[in-house]
């Protein structure tokens, strides 16, 4: 399969005939006819039903045709960015991106655009997942970074990464001994906790660690402000449990935090880019969409973003971050 034969396979279908899609591919109906043949040949599935009056594709067809539309359009757009340079590109991109996130992303994103595509207004928007999720389902953001892979539909979903949750409390805290690094999932349970409210995904990814070994939280408060809870924490009125991110911004301020891994439960979040569908998504949100990948793992693989394993394009993690985890 190449790429012609799904240019020449998406033509067919949006002209509804072949000899249609011949005239505007300026193929010869003969040659088109035996392009198709070969794609069917190599997929092992008819693909399109053929009547008197034209083609339609069939269940098999159609789950074709739309992988080969977004692949084309991506390809295309690629194209324009790499004959255009990268100060032609211009346009406003929308990115949502919870708390903990920009701590960690936000400026080397925000610098990184700034250097290699000035044309490209970046407008950021910080937020509770909750409230991201439903402004990706309206449309109102051209990218977000979510917990979950199902916040919405009719867009396009693929993980970035994964990322660790701590226990946090203050570096001078006597809740835990000194000195240790780890702590167990009934251990933290005892601990006086300010957890996100029960609309936050962190939230829920929590609960359901506990839920799980029939273990109850002794929650003191909850509160959805990151900078409130990490002033909360560092008074020393509760632990917390958040990814390392969470701290990233603490140390300009002088303030050091003790993070103790869980144990025996695994406690990871993974997080997903989404992004508006193919035939919506500007060539600068494209170009923004492969910048925050890029960011993502050059901050991993320089150690800057601890806690943190990015996710390759089969899905796959490297083991590192896990079995750290375990020691």
């Amino acid at each position: 399969m190449d790429l012609r034969q799904l240019r020449y396979f998406a033509q067919i279908v949006e002209s509804g005939s072949l000899s249609k899609a011949s005239r505007l591919l300026f193929v010869a109906q003969p040659a088109l006819s035996q392009q198709l043949a070969k794609l069917e040949g190599e997929v092992g599935r008819t693909l399109l039903v053929r009547s008197p009056t034209g083609v339609v594709p069939n269940e098999h067809g159609l789950a074709l045709y739309h992988h080969a539309r977004f692949m084309l359009r991506q390809l295309d757009q690629a194209m324009s960015i790499a004959r255009q340079g990268a100060g032609a590109v211009q346009g406003m991109v929308s990115v949502g991106l919870p708390a903990t996130t920009v701590a960690a992303l936000g400026l080397p994103l925000v610098r990184r655009m700034r250097e290699r595509f000035p044309g490209v207004l970046l407008n950021v928007v910080e937020g509770m997942s909750g409230h991201l999720g439903q402004m990706m389902r309206v449309g109102k953001l051209d990218l977000a970074v979510l917990f979950s892979s199902d916040v919405a539909q009719d867009v396009s979903v693929e993980p970035l990464f994964e990322e660790e949750l701590v226990v946090f409390l203050p570096e001078d805290s006597t809740l835990v001994e000194p000195g240790r690094t780890h702590i167990t999932l009934a251990e933290a349970a005892a601990l006086p906790l300010i957890v996100p409210t029960g609309e936050h995904g962190l939230r829920r990814r929590i609960a359901a660690e506990f839920e799980r070994r029939n273990l109850s939280m002794r929650i003191v408060a909850e509160i959805d402000s990151l900078s409130l809870v990490m002033n909360c924490v560092h008074a020393g009125l509760a632990a917390t449990i958040k990814p390392m991110s969470a701290t990233l911004l603490e140390g300009e301020r002088g303030r050091r935090f003790r993070a103790l891994s869980i144990s025996d439960a695994h406690m990871y979040r993974r997080n997903y880019l989404y992004s508006l569908p193919p035939s919506q998504l500007s060539a600068a949100a494209t170009v923004v969409a492969g910048e925050l990948r890029q960011t993502v793992r050059e901050l991993v693989a320089s150690g800057a973003w601890v806690g943190v394993e990015a996710i390759d394009a089969d899905g796959a993690t490297s083991p590192d971050v896990h079995a750290a985890a375990a020691d």
